[in-house]
């Protein structure tokens, strides 16, 4: 199993400190270094910055949003960034929410599984450097009866094949992941659910496409902290999971929510939600269950997290991506060296 951190998203008060903690992961062996954007900073801005000032350690987004880009913009971004990092560039796509589709780009959140379908194909038709045409029920290219033609992407990405990542919860968006992507990008990931809530779905989607898991990268973004406190650790993650879990997204349409719904958190999850959307965030905070916050995050001594790294080995993930958190720099530093150790004591490292 193999290490990655996320940086999170650019404009959240650790700006600063992000392109040290990058380099120090690059320094560590660590595999990938996530960056993310919502209706903030960009993830390419971000990811060429920490790509120029790296070595080895790749760089990925998770994820540039489908609906803020047409697909062959992204096939352009993508192939520069991986020139430009002299291969070391992983795209992660994802639909975003509703409130973020529809509120800040102006484009209708329908039909995410068929869009997202199609982005991928042109995409991928892009960045393989065919003359570009397409009939989708979303996408047509050229336009016809117009001046458009059929045009080939300049650009020659570093690799053959850049490895394309879609960021999936719901069951459905997982097993057509599996079916049409390299890898997925989970969150709120636990172990002893991953088979149920996620692992399956993405195996029906490789077998409807004549595949198996081998080589398909599932990898999962957890929180990290280190101490013997592990519930005073479990505090710190309070708003961030009750922010996800009650305030993502509608009532009607929280991914986060149902997925904690589907790990067993009814009753929990539909009060975080009432306390939450009721303007109640301290409220929700406290309704969050210790379990759930520990079932889905790294806590405790080094010891104690090499033994949760094996169980997301054992239940299939590849790709361990950590979020080292901490108040300041050292702090997050230590976090990440930390991880590298429980690593190499679960045994799992190359």
């Amino acid at each position: 199993m193999r290490l990655g951190i996320n940086l999170g998203y650019w404009g959240a008060g650790m700006d600063g400190d992000n392109l040290a903690v990058a380099q120090e992961a690059d320094r560590l062996g660590y595999d990938v270094c996530w960056a993310a954007e919502a209706y903030g900073s960009d993830v390419p801005t971000v990811l060429s910055w920490v790509a120029a000032q790296t070595e080895s350690i790749d760089v990925g987004s998770a994820i540039m949003q489908i609906p803020a880009r047409q697909p062959a913009m992204t096939a352009m971004t993508a192939a520069t960034l991986d020139s430009l990092s002299g291969g070391r560039f992983r795209l992660g796509l994802g639909v975003s929410g509703p409130q973020v589709s529809e509120g800040w780009y102006g484009v209708k959140f329908d039909k995410p599984l068929a869009r997202t379908r199609e982005y991928v194909e042109i995409v991928r038709k892009a960045m393989s450097r065919e003359r570009l045409s397409y009939e989708g029920e979303h996408w047509t290219l050229p336009l016809p009866d117009g001046p458009g033609k059929p045009i080939k992407l300049t650009v020659h990405p570093q690799r053959e094949h850049i490895p394309l990542y879609i960021a999936a919860i719901g069951p459905k968006n997982l097993e057509q992941t599996g079916e049409i992507a390299d890898g997925a990008l989970l969150i709120f990931p636990s172990a002893d659910h991953l088979e149920d809530t996620a692992v399956r779905h993405l195996r029906a989607g490789r077998e409807k496409a004549g595949k198996t898991m081998d080589g398909f990268d599932v990898c999962p973004t957890l929180p990290l902290a280190v101490g013997e406190d592990v519930n005073g650790l479990a505090d710190m993650f309070r708003p961030y999971t009750a922010l996800y879990v009650g305030g993502m997204g509608s009532r009607k349409q929280n991914f986060y929510n149902n997925l904690a719904r589907r790990m067993g958190y009814e009753k929990e999850a539909a009060e975080i939600q009432d306390k939450y959307l009721s303007g109640d965030k301290n409220g929700a905070a406290a309704a969050v269950p210790h379990d759930l916050i520990d079932r889905t995050t790294l806590l405790g001594p080094v010891e104690r997290i090499a033994e949760r790294m094996q169980a997301y080995a054992a239940a299939g993930v590849t790709t361990l991506t950590l979020a080292p958190a901490g108040f300041t720099l050292d702090e997050r530093i230590a976090a990440l060296r930390a991880g590298t150790e429980a690593l190499e004591r679960s045994g799992l490292g190359a």
